[in-house]
C-alpha cells in the first residue's frame, strides 16, 4: 500500500494519500484529510483507466472547495437539521446555521474537514481504518465520540465502507460518504446521460426553501423521482415538477427497505465506458445529488468541474430525521455502539 504526503490544511497539519490496488489493477486512492475518497480508479470497455471520483489533487484544493464536500466523510449528521438545533434528553442544542437557517452536514467544524488519525493498515483484507475524536459541543452535539472508518478495496472492484462509533452522551450519529461519481470519468463532464436505477418506491418532499423534509413519503410513480427502472439522470431534471424547482434538481433523500441489511439501493450506467456502479447499503435512505449547485472550477489533472459533473448516492438516516418522529431515528445512546456500512462497486456491462 502505497503512502504519499497530500499537502496541509489550514493549520500546516500534513494529510497523507494512501493507494490500495487490488489484483485487476483497480485503484482506490483515500485521504486522511476528512476520511475522503480521492480516487477510484476501474477499467473501461475500451481499456482505458477511468478515475469515477470528482476531486482534487492536493488536500489544499479540498479546504478551498470545503462546501461540495468532494468524497468526504460527513458526520455527525449527514444531511440537514432544521433549523440547526435539536434536543436530546430534554436539553436543546444550538448547532451552525450553515445552510439558511438550517443545520447542514454537521456544519462547517465537521470531521469532513479535519485530518484523521490512521488506526491500521491491513495488506491482507486490502483495507486502511481511520478514526478521530469529535469532543462534547465542539459541533454542538452532546459527548465525546469516537469515531472510525474503515475503507477496504475488494477483489471485485468494490470499495467497502465501514462506519462505527461510540459516544459518552447520547446524541446523533448519521455519517455518510460524500463521493461524486461520473461513469464516463471524473473528467466526464455532464452526467445527464448516465442512466440511473434507485431501488425506493417513495422519497421525501420538502419545503420550498432550506430543503427540509415536509414529512410525507410520496410515491415515486408518475413523478420525475421514479428511477424504479433505469432512466437518464437529466431527462426530467429541468422539468417544472415544483421539487426539482425547490432544489434545482435532483436534492432528495429516497426510501429504502432493507430492513437494516446491506442490500442494493441504486446503480448506474455510463453507456460510452460501459462502467456499471451497484451501490449497497444498510441505511435507511438514501440521497440523490445530481451536483446542481457544483460551480465552474478546476478539480484533478487540470479537469474543470461544473454544475452537474456528478452525481452523489448518500446513504443516511432521513434529513432532519432527529427531530421528525416518524422517521427512523439517527439518535445513539451513551456507550452504545453506531455502526454502519455502504459498498460501491464497479463492473462492466
Amino acid at each position: 500500500m502505497l503512502k504519499q504526503s497530500f499537502g496541509t490544511d489550514t493549520h500546516g497539519n500534513e494529510a497523507q494519500l494512501y493507494t490500495l490496488e487490488n489484483a485487476n489493477g483497480t485503484q482506490l486512492k483515500v485521504t486522511t484529510l476528512g476520511a475522503s475518497i480521492v480516487s477510484f480508479i476501474f477499467k473501461d470497455k475500451n481499456n482505458i483507466m477511468r478515475d469515477v471520483i470528482l476531486g482534487y489533487d492536493k488536500a489544499e484544493g479540498y479546504i478551498e472547495q470545503k462546501g461540495y464536500y468532494f468524497g468526504a466523510t460527513v458526520g455527525r449528521n449527514a444531511n440537514r437539521i432544521c433549523g440547526a438545533k435539536l434536543t436530546i434528553g430534554g436539553v436543546e442544542y444550538a448547532l451552525e446555521a450553515n445552510s439558511e437557517t438550517n443545520n447542514l452536514h454537521s456544519g462547517s467544524n465537521g470531521v469532513s474537514h479535519k485530518i484523521w488519525d490512521v488506526e491500521s493498515v491491513d495488506e491482507e483484507k486490502n483495507s486502511i481504518a481511520m478514526k478521530i475524536t469529535s469532543k462534547d459541543l465542539e459541533q454542538g452535539f452532546p459527548g465525546n465520540m469516537q469515531i472510525k472508518v474503515t475503507f477496504t478495496l475488494t477483489e471485485e472492484d468494490g470499495v467497502r465502507i465501514d462506519y462505527e462509533a461510540v459516544s459518552d452522551k447520547d446524541t446523533v450519529a448519521n455519517f455518510t460518504n460524500h463521493s461524486y461519481f461520473n461513469l464516463a470519468g471524473h473528467d466526464g463532464g455532464y452526467v445527464g446521460s448516465q442512466k440511473l436505477k434507485i431501488y425506493a418506491d417513495a422519497f421525501t418532499p420538502v419545503t420550498p426553501t432550506g430543503s427540509i423534509p415536509t414529512g410525507e413519503l410520496r410515491p415515486v410513480a408518475g413523478t420525475p423521482f421514479d428511477f424504479t427502472q433505469f432512466k437518464e439522470i437529466g431527462k426530467e431534471i429541468n422539468d417544472s415538477y415544483d421539487q426539482l424547482v425547490y432544489t434545482k434538481g435532483y436534492d432528495h433523500n429516497f426510501v429504502l427497505h432493507n430492513g437494516g441489511k446491506l442490500e442494493l439501493m441504486a446503480e448506474a450506467v455510463c453507456e460510452a465506458t460501459g462502467i456499471h456502479l451497484y451501490a449497497y447499503t444498510d441505511r435507511p435512505g438514501v440521497q440523490l445529488y445530481a451536483g446542481n449547485f457544483i460551480e465552474d472550477h478546476e478539480g484533478k489533472g487540470g479537469a474543470r468541474y461544473n454544475e452537474r459533473h456528478g452525481f452523489c448516492l448518500e446513504a443516511q438516516c432521513f434529513p432532519d430525521a432527529v427531530n421528525n418522529p416518524a422517521f427512523e431515528t439517527p439518535l445513539l445512546k451513551a456507550g452504545e455502539v453506531y455502526t454502519a456500512a455502504t459498498m460501491y462497486k464497479l463492473a462492466l456491462d
